[in-house]
């Protein structure tokens, strides 16, 4: 059974969409743990990231990266964070979150619900980030 990740860049289940490309997918958490909390996700499901191979691992860190670069030109933030945990989802992910302190990145704090409409100004302004950059993110707009 596909996991609620694969769903999601399948098109069966919604998601806000900051980048897509042939390995891997970026999208808007639905628990953010603070404004602008993206997940990069690879296209294959792979349980845990250890067991990544060694492309498929630089290409998330290098997209995560590219991200959160955005999320600092769109934020502010004074961090970004990056977290990898894997209990919720078994299928690879690494969250990236813009945070203003540590507390933050705590799963314990993540929000239960996200307002669509924010999820799509937070996608909407690191995509324009990205797309300033130059970088292709890949997501019709």
């Amino acid at each position: 059974m596909p996991t609620v990740f694969t769903r999601i860049m399948n098109g069966e289940i919604p998601g806000t969409f900051v980048w897509r490309d042939d390995r891997c997918a970026a999208f808007m958490s639905i628990n953010p743990m603070a404004h602008g909390h993206v997940l990069v996700v690879p296209i294959d499901e792979v349980d845990h990231w250890i067991n990544l191979e060694s492309e498929l691992s630089d290409h998330l860190f290098s997209v995560a990266r590219q991200i959160a670069i955005a999320q600092q030109a769109a934020f502010s933030p004074v961090r970004i964070g990056l977290i990898i945990a894997g209990y919720e989802v078994p299928h690879t992910h690494l969250h990236v979150i813009p945070t203003s302190d540590m507390g933050q990145l705590s799963f314990a704090n993540a929000a239960t619900t996200a307002d669509r409409g924010e999820l799509e100004s937070a996608a909407s302004a690191i995509r324009t980030a990205l797309l300033s950059a130059g970088y292709d993110t890949g997501v019709v707009q």
